[in-house]
């Protein structure tokens, strides 16, 4: 089985290097011909508007259906809005619509597959083969970041937006073509799993159930969402925060790759380490981490601190990802796995515009302006008076509110000692902890 797992994830590479792709080749093209970044924002809101209102309530579907059908079900459905998109722009009558209409199928349909996903991995990989499994899916999203703006912009000269958005469909052909062929064993039933399909509204809200009788792994999750608030917007500042550090187009490119490595290094790190042990103690230590070196981020001067603190901010994060599906994986009966990863998923994004609005309002109306007012000396020996110092200003904060929340989870009862206080479950039977 551990052959069709990598098999599984080599579609879901290639199906995302091809999104990624047509976002990119639409990003030009929309550029060139309005200079305007709005309409992108716009579909990424659309993207996203389905995890964020729903996907805690779609977990059931991959707990009720086939988790192959469902994964197919997720590709085919995408690549309704790529062919949209191809449709449009291949007859000339492309409108802004189109795009966010697309997007939005892209999003709901990503929501219905996400939880398949990562519920097939349990019963797909051994569990002390879990982690490096988790790391492996996780080093596809720097490789597609490293892989799809080069093709894209190589592809886009010769064929222009519709030879990319042509690409970009073929890849979903190819994952659902493949996808058919391989088995994904059906997940054991357990009694927790039967209860929670007594009624419908039983069966759609088992994954909230799920946490809320599990009080520890619920703070342990609200703790990750917080996290995630606290550094999605931050992290979004890299152009304009780097190009004001750098002041020039070669170094910021390379600092951004810098940025990319560091993320493939953490998703490599956890792949070749293989089988964790203890990972609510593997996730406390990836985030202090990476919230000391988001404070370095906030005050690095020179090209070598910032591009040190650049790839240590990011290892940590498909490190930490990768561990926590695992102990999911690991700690939630088969059959509602598919509910508890909607749930959680849900939680994790449910205030991420929020997290972008808040960044952008801080910046340009209190932070970035605060830079050339006298109050600023106070903090200018850390982190200059200059343009950009006020962004350093939020990195270094966000990074301290990080290590708080950090100290502050540990201690309520229960968090450090969930891997031995619930029970744990392998793809065939539970057993008992430890």
């Amino acid at each position: 089985m551990i052959n069709t797992f990598y098999i599984l994830i080599l579609t879901q590479i290639t199906s995302l290097i091809g999104s990624r792709m047509t976002g990119i080749a639409i990003g030009i093209w929309i550029f060139t011909e309005t200079g305007s970044a709005a309409p992108l924002l716009i579909a990424a809101f659309f993207a996203e508007l389905p995890g964020t209102l729903g996907a805690g309530f779609m977990g059931f579907i991959a707990d009720r259906y086939d988790r192959r059908l469902v994964i197919v079900g997720g590709d085919a459905g995408q690549a309704m809005g790529t062919v949209i998109l191809l449709t449009t722009f291949a007859l000339g009558v492309f409108q802004y619509w189109h795009l966010y209409l697309a997007m939005l199928l892209h999003g709901v349909f990503a929501t219905l597959q996400e939880p398949a996903s990562q519920a097939a991995i349990t019963s797909l990989v051994p569990e002390n083969q879990r982690d490096r499994a988790n790391g492996i899916r996780q080093i596809g999203f720097p490789l597609a970041g490293v892989i799809a703006p080069a093709a894209a912009g190589l592809l886009y000269g010769v064929a222009g937006v519709t030879g990319v958005i042509v690409v970009d469909l073929l890849t979903f052909v190819f994952a659902v073509g493949v996808v058919l062929l391989i088995v994904i064993p059906p997940p054991m039933q357990t009694e927790e799993g039967l209860e929670s399909q007594e009624t419908f509204w039983k069966e759609i809200t088992g994954g909230w159930r799920f946490l809320r009788r599990h009080k520890a792994l619920l703070w342990l999750v609200i703790y990750l969402s917080f996290v995630f608030f606290l550094i999605n917007g931050p992290l979004e500042l890299a152009v304009p925060y780097l190009t004001t550090q750098t002041s020039s187009e070669a170094q910021l490119g390379l600092l951004l790759s810098v940025m990319n490595l560091g993320a493939f290094a953490g998703a490599g790190l956890i792949a070749i380490r293989g089988n964790v042990e203890q990972r609510v103690r593997v996730l406390m230590i990836s985030y202090t981490m990476h919230a000391v070196f988001l404070m370095l981020y906030g005050v690095a001067r020179s090209r070598l601190l910032l591009g040190l603190a650049l790839f240590f901010v990011m290892v940590p994060l498909p490190l930490a990802g990768a561990v926590f599906s695992s102990l999911l994986q690991s700690r939630t009966p088969p059959d509602m796995q598919g509910r508890v990863f909607a749930a959680t998923d849900q939680i994790f994004v449910i205030a991420t515009p929020f997290s972008f609005l808040i960044t952008a309002y801080l910046v340009d109306n209190w932070l970035e302006p605060a830079v050339d007012k006298p109050g600023w000396q106070a903090f200018a020996p850390l982190f200059g008076d200059e343009q950009g110092a006020g962004m350093g200003l939020l990195l270094f904060a966000v990074g301290i509110i990080i290590l708080i929340a950090t100290a502050l989870i540990v201690r309520v009862g229960g968090v450090q000692t969930i891997e031995e206080d619930m029970p744990r479950y392998s793809a065939a039977v539970p057993v008992n902890p430890g």
